[in-house]
């Protein structure tokens, strides 16, 4: 089974040496694709791995979507399985691309997802999220399991994520205009077609963010965002209000445990994105001027 890596990148910085130390490190030689949003730092992209392709795009032309169906479009000739990852996500081990692909041996596996790992210099509350929602048992989800799971039965992060390249297509790839979320749209939609997403935990990069309560505001505005201009996602799996007290739950027994001292942060963190999701929902009432302030992605509202 042929896969190939599709990283997109803008200003990877110093980060960028690491990522393509981990990708040279895999168990098998990995072909690969970087898309890069015209980077301003001076990255030598001439360093890639031989036989590696490099696209340009305008900064301004990126979307999450529509960069990855741009991709989609450049693959080489009979891949079966693409494989998406973002800069700061760090392989973890020589064997993680091959166990993540491994999955697709089951017909009915559409796409798959690994385990994300807090960076070493994560805080508390990036380490608990990480541990959250990325246990170390790995798990095969279908449409069966959304009254169990309801909107987290689409749980699917591009961060470190696989695709069967002819599931994709048949679903029309990756919405092309969205904030963020594309991977959960793409996954919500192969489930309703009858595929599985598996979540594969023991194929691993090291990925996390130390977001302050602004930039938690701002992300969760997007997410807000993406449930008010893609409506189906709630109809179909249900709403994220009962994930979300687990997981606060959750974050407050681990801090008491680890870090007792950064549970007042934590609750303020809670009120943050609880706020920027409600504004997000909301997001047809207000003007575009605050609508860009409130975003994280501030380049999708042109």
């Amino acid at each position: 089974m042929s896969f190939c890596l599709v990283v997109p990148t803008r200003n990877p910085g110093l980060l960028w040496t690491l990522w393509l130390h981990a990708v040279r490190s895999q168990q098998y030689v990995v072909p690969g694709l970087v898309v890069d949003s015209s980077s301003t730092d001076n990255t030598d992209f001439s360093a890639l791995p031989p036989g590696w392709q490099l696209q340009c795009i305008a900064a301004a032309d990126f979307n999450h979507g529509a960069t990855r169906n741009l991709a989609l479009s450049h693959l080489p000739a009979g891949t079966d399985v693409v494989v998406y990852m973002t800069q700061d996500a760090l392989l973890a081990d020589p064997h993680a691309l091959s166990r993540l692909v491994s999955v697709f041996a089951d017909p009915a596996v559409a796409c798959a997802y690994g385990r994300q790992l807090p960076h070493a210099d994560a805080s508390p509350v990036a380490a608990h999220a990480r541990l959250f929602n990325y246990p170390d048992v790995s798990r095969s989800v279908s449409l069966a399991d959304k009254s169990r799971f309801g909107l987290k039965a689409c749980f699917l992060s591009n961060s470190f994520a696989a695709y069967r390249v002819a599931d994709l297509q048949a679903v029309g790839g990756f919405p092309s205009d969205v904030i963020l979320g594309e991977d959960m749209s793409v996954a919500a939609r192969l489930l309703l077609t009858g595929k599985s997403v598996a979540y594969v935990a023991d194929a691993c990069v090291h990925h996390s963010h130390n977001y302050s309560v602004l930039q938690e505001f701002r992300r969760y505005f997007d997410t807000g965002v993406l449930h008010a201009r893609s409506p189906w996602l709630l109809a179909e799996f249900g709403s994220a209000g009962g994930e979300g007290l687990r997981f606060v739950r959750s974050e407050l027994g681990y801090l008491w445990r680890h870090a007792p001292w950064w549970i007042p942060s934590a609750l303020v963190r809670t009120a943050a994105k609880l706020i920027g999701y409600r504004l997000g929902r909301l997001e047809s009432r207000w003007p575009l001027r605050f609508k860009r302030w409130c975003s994280m992605h501030k380049g999708f509202w042109g």
